[in-house]
């Protein structure tokens, strides 16, 4: 017991000192905990794990979010990745080269650029029509995902369900109905006046 209290103190006190914000020459990484770039600052690269970026200035490199959202109001200079959260740019706003997203959104304002491919996967895609993407778009609809899960879920269910019944009716022809307790005699009261 005293091992496994141990053991989770440890894996606590990990993630404590992970969780701490690290920097190493202008990158932004953080785990839990919100990036924000205000107007007229930089940073050269976003990671964030658990959490969004909302870069109101410029980044210089990549953008890297794990369940989280991005919001770029002005200029992104490399790739924004999004895995479970949505990628929402200004007007006028400027990806130097891909977008990718996992299982989530993208909404591109007016006149935006997109560098190089635009890669939504299992999400939806909003783009004005001024929105201007050099390279590729692809956009998958999270239906694509789900009809195939739930015809799958669907088709196990019915087994399992008609696995059970077959076995019902083996037990009840080897072992027979079981009886059906006597019904309670009905108590007639006097006759109403």
């Amino acid at each position: 017991m005293t091992q496994r209290l141990f053991s989770a103190l440890l894996v606590f006190s990990a993630l404590l000192v992970i969780a701490s914000p690290a920097h190493a020459d202008k990158d932004a990484v953080q785990f839990g905990s919100n990036i924000v770039v205000p107007e007229g600052q930089s940073v050269h690269d976003a990671v964030c794990f658990f959490c969004s970026v909302n870069a109101k200035g410029d980044i210089d490199h990549d953008v890297v979010v794990f369940f989280g959202n991005v919001h770029i109001a002005h200029q992104s200079r490399h790739d924004v990745v999004v895995f479970f959260g949505s990628v929402h740019t200004e007007d006028d706003a400027a990806i130097g080269h891909d977008v990718v997203n996992f299982f989530g959104n993208v909404h591109l304002g007016e006149n935006v650029t997109v560098g190089n491919d635009l890669v939504v996967m299992f999400g939806g895609l909003q783009a004005a029509d001024t929105a201007n993407i050099t390279g590729s778009r692809f956009a998958q609809p999270i239906w694509v995902f789900w009809t195939p899960l739930l015809v799958m879920s669907l088709i196990i269910v019915l087994v399992v369900r008609e696995i059970r019944e077959r076995r019902r009716r083996q037990y009840f022809a080897a072992y027979g109905y079981p009886p059906i307790p006597p019904q309670p005699p009905v108590q007639q009261g006097p006759p109403a006046q």
